[in-house]
């Protein structure tokens, strides 16, 4: 059997664009499209299906029926033509009938063809259709042919764009225009108001077939070399300190422009008859359907570096260096994109940026990072953000309750502009207070501190007036990066930690990853129960080298100066006795070696697993301290996912229950002598954080932007008055307690 490699690709690629740019119609170029690449690939059938209003048409055929077009239609997911669409990748089967997918339509005359491969239409990583070709024996389809349609098919997306009546465009015109109000998840914190800008990095590729292969791989080898150089300029330049993060991020960027892998499959996309700027735009496509096939953030953010690049490089190849793409930037610009690399945002000039506002996103990811570290609010998972937004519309990003508010009407705009300055007050009061202590109006003394897990994270001490870091998750260096860090890199990382945290504490937690938050250079099985499975401590004992790796570097660090180390999700005394033996060894190996050893160690524990409250006695003769994470205790003693969106908000910590364990575990250290606070969610706020100062915590860990609001409180309460009315709490039968604290605060003038 001829392939479609017999005639070339290349010659199939010229004979569509002659079609493409004829006279006719839409429709009728599309007709003789199908004509030819039936005619190149020896198939007895070439079809188009274009998604329409969510399902797919079948719009122009070579074989089939001709009165089946635009009358047969099919869902996504349904049929062979629907799976290709909905999964976004190709597929070739030599007995199209056996599939268990297999959807027969009696208008199209299609059962006498037995093999079938099809290919998504792809456009900006979105399938806009199928094309597909049937043959009447077994054939079986070989992976040139298949490629070659993946090329003809990115081809086609730029000529069937208008064809459906739709776009992008149509399917905005009944979202954009109108005020709208769009709630999303807080990646970073902020306010702003601003005008929209649409980050719109693609660079329409106008001309899709070589005229000469020679001059087009030069260009791309050109292109290459320039964006190279663009990536070690942003390098050298790299954002200041404390945004070391940054760098690292910058540096696994560059790991990827020199990637021959990917080079190489732009090489062979020219190879097969495309110009170099399509080449990149079609190996960018496939990397755009990897990313929607992948679950993994870690492998979401590769592919995200990927598809960033492949912008920048497709900038290149038309002329545009560097920012030159982004200028004319109003002087409040509120970028709004569907995911952004890091690198792009830098591109923005940074005193214009007032905030960023993404479709997907998430808090570890490099962009937000990078974000973080410029200060700049960010707003993630908006679903069908871009439908909404149009360049140029007016927007408000409120950070504090997760929302954008499109188009806002006078009224909202005034509102907001009130909360904007009511929150400026408040940064205000905030700072006022920055030095004065955490005591109660009664003269009681409160430790706050701040978590923190990037280095930029330690610029807010200052700022805020936190007492130290009550929660350093060391896991987020982990996992911006490529490779696993070795020793030496842990220890100038931890030692660049606590020199920034001074004379103030520093509680390090070991390496708390599983879950959902998973290391490319470690090896998981599937498991049904992520959360609950092999992580933080479990793992770390398992892999014994990866935690001695980290202590090593922890005691190195340290040197002459307090170390502070806890162990993640420890359910049962042994592992926490477990997990001390290997620092005591880490620690005897480094006296014998002569290295100067930490000044002073403290060893705890988080408290997260209820089971180990049942445990305190034989427990807390072992340890220096414990901190209660209320995040993961809370969904455990409930037994709820906290991440479920049907079940948020359903369980309270200010519940009867929450409140009266989390008594029994501060009277339980308190008559042992052993220190006890408490880092998560539940100290940052408010409320939240006077009910636990009244069950007994005299030290909370928090967010750097809670610290104020926090200590704020603290300073108008009346802890006497308070623990008075918590008693009478504690065995309620109430689902919360919330309403009664909120009405103590109100009746006793505590800012909440």
């Amino acid at each position: 059997m001829n392939t479609v490699v017999a005639t070339g690709p290349r010659v199939l690629l010229r004979r569509l664009r002659e079609v493409m740019a004829g006279s006719g119609s839409g429709q009728e170029r599309l007709n003789q499209v199908v004509q030819v690449i039936a005619a190149n690939m020896v198939a007895e059938v070439c079809s188009v299906y274009l998604i329409r209003d969510g399902g797919l048409e079948l719009f122009a055929t070579e074989g089939l029926k001709p009165e089946a077009v635009h009358r047969t239609t099919l869902k996504l997911g349904e049929g062979l033509v629907g799976l290709i669409a909905e999964r976004r990748r190709p597929m070739a089967l030599s007995d199209a009938r056996s599939h268990p997918n297999f959807a027969y339509r009696p208008e199209t005359g299609e059962e006498i063809y037995r093999s079938l491969m099809g290919v998504p239409i792809l456009s900006g990583g979105r399938a806009v259709g199928v094309l597909v070709v049937q043959n009447r024996t077994q054939r079986h389809y070989s992976e040139d042919e298949i490629e070659a349609m993946q090329t003809v098919a990115m081809v086609l997306a730029e000529m069937v764009d208008g064809l459906v009546g739709g776009g992008a465009g149509k399917r905005r015109a009944g979202l954009a225009g109108l005020p709208a109000r769009l709630a999303g998840t807080t990646l970073n914190d902020g306010m702003a108001r601003g005008h929209a800008v649409l980050h719109q990095p693609r660079v329409v590729v106008e001309r899709h077939v070589a005229d000469d292969i020679d001059a087009e791989r030069a260009r791309l080898e050109d292109g290459v070399r320039s964006l190279r150089e663009q990536v070690d300029d942003m390098l050298r330049a790299a954002i200041a300190e404390p945004g070391g993060e940054s760098r690292e991020i910058l540096e696994a960027y560059r790991m990827f422009a020199h990637d021959r892998g990917w080079v190489s499959r732009m090489q062979a996309a020219i190879d097969s008859g495309l110009t170099a700027d399509a080449a990149v735009e079609r190996v960018q496509v496939e990397t755009r359907a990897r990313m929607a096939e992948v679950s993994d953030a870690y492998l979401r953010e590769r592919l995200s570096d990927l598809d960033d690049l492949a912008n920048r490089l497709l900038r290149t190849l038309a002329g545009h260096v560097g920012s030159a793409a982004f200028e004319n930037l109003p002087p409040d610009a509120i970028v709004v994109a569907r995911n952004i690399g890091p690198a792009e945002l830098l591109d923005y000039e940074q005193s214009r940026l007032k905030a960023l506002v993404l479709e997907e996103g998430s808090p570890t990811s490099h962009v937000v990072i990078v974000a973080r570290a410029l200060q700049i609010p960010v707003l993630g998972r908006i679903d069908r953000l871009l439908e909404y937004v149009d360049d140029g519309d007016v927007i408000l990003v409120d950070g504090r309750h997760g929302q954008v508010f499109l188009r806002p009407t006078d009224d909202v705009q005034t509102a907001f502009a009130q909360h904007l300055a009511a929150r400026e007050a408040e940064i205000a009061g905030y700072a006022a207070i920055r030095d004065l202590p955490a005591m109660t109006a009664d003269g009681v003394r409160v430790t706050l501190n701040m978590n923190a897990g990037l280095l930029v994270d330690l610029a807010n001490l200052d700022g805020t007036g936190a007492e130290g870091i009550g929660l350093y998750r060391t896991e987020l260096q982990f996992m911006v990066r490529a490779t696993m860090p070795n020793i030496a890199t842990q220890t100038r990382f931890y030692a660049r930690v606590l020199d920034q945290a001074g004379s103030r504490p520093v509680v390090f937690l070991t390496l708390d990853v599983g879950g959902d938050k998973v290391l490319p250079y470690l090896t998981w099985g599937d498991e049904q129960n992520p959360a609950m499975g092999w992580r933080a401590i479990r793992l770390s004992l398992d892999r014994p080298v990866l935690l001695r790796m980290q202590l090593r570097a922890l005691l190195r660090a340290a040197a002459g100066r307090h170390l502070n180390v806890m162990f993640p999700m420890v359910a049962d005394v042994s592992e926490f006795t477990a997990a001390r033996e290997l620092l005591e060894r880490e620690r005897q190996r480094l006296a014998r070696l002569g290295e100067t050893l930490p000044a002073r160690i403290r060893i705890g524990t988080m408290l997260e697993v209820p089971g180990l409250a049942w445990q305190l006695t034989a427990l807390l003769p072992l340890l220096d301290f414990i901190s209660i994470g209320s995040n993961d205790l809370l969904q455990f003693l409930f037994a709820f996912d906290r991440g479920h969106p049907r079940l948020a908000g359903r369980y309270d910590v200010l519940s009867p229950a929450a409140l009266k364990f989390l008594r029994h575990v501060v009277e339980r250290c308190d008559a042992a002598g052993v220190p006890v606070s408490l880092c998560g969610e539940a100290a940052g706020r408010p409320i939240e954080a006077m009910a636990l100062i009244g069950l007994g915590l005299r030290s909370i860990s928090m967010t750097a932007a809670a610290v104020g609001p926090v200590k704020m409180m603290v300073r108008s309460l009346n802890l006497e008055a308070l623990e008075a009315f918590m008693a009478r709490l504690y065995d309620l039968p109430d689902h919360s307690c919330r309403a009664q604290l909120e009405g103590f605060a109100s009746d006793h003038g505590v800012v909440i």
